[in-house]
């Protein structure tokens, strides 16, 4: 597989997501060519703000591996991590992050982002994590268009 089709993967998973009311956001994690991990935002059916598709995916590949450390893992995100998530991707000491909606494009959705780019994170927090994006952006777009015409109001 390539990586346009682990962010397909992760697009299909958050309209899965948005199908069930939840926040268009989801991740995929990938080890060695496969697929470990694949999660979308539960944030309102957990009742938690910190359930985001990337620290779900996170959880359910430590797991999955039976390790915290998931040196060597690439996560394929619908959206631009948030700082959380972000430094989820960090500390698990994943190897890349692609990401196809920016945060402005998440504020655009009427999310409350706090405006710290992965960019700015990764160069002011000196991580070692690679960031490619955004990729296959209008692809993610379509789907968070999804869920502002599905639940448009229900934003955090």
């Amino acid at each position: 597989m390539t990586p346009e089709d682990y962010m397909k993967l992760a697009i299909a998973t958050c309209r899965e997501g948005v199908e069930k009311g939840q926040a268009p956001f989801a991740a995929v994690i990938v080890k060695d060519g496969k697929v470990v991990a694949s999660a979308h935002n539960t944030v309102w059916r957990d009742n938690d703000p910190t359930a985001h598709g990337e620290v779900n995916a996170i959880r359910a590949a430590c797991k999955a591996l039976g390790t915290i450390d998931l040196d060597g893992a690439d996560i394929y995100s619908v959206g631009e991590p948030c700082p959380m998530c972000f430094s989820a991707c960090h500390w698990a000491k994943l190897g890349k992050v692609y990401y196809g909606i920016t945060i402005a494009d998440a504020q655009d959705l009427g999310f409350q982002e706090l405006t710290i780019s992965n960019a700015r994170m990764r160069e002011e927090g000196g991580s070692p994590l690679e960031i490619v994006g955004p990729f296959l952006r209008d692809e993610c777009l379509e789907v968070a268009r999804l869920w502002k015409k599905l639940h448009g109001d229900k934003t955090y």
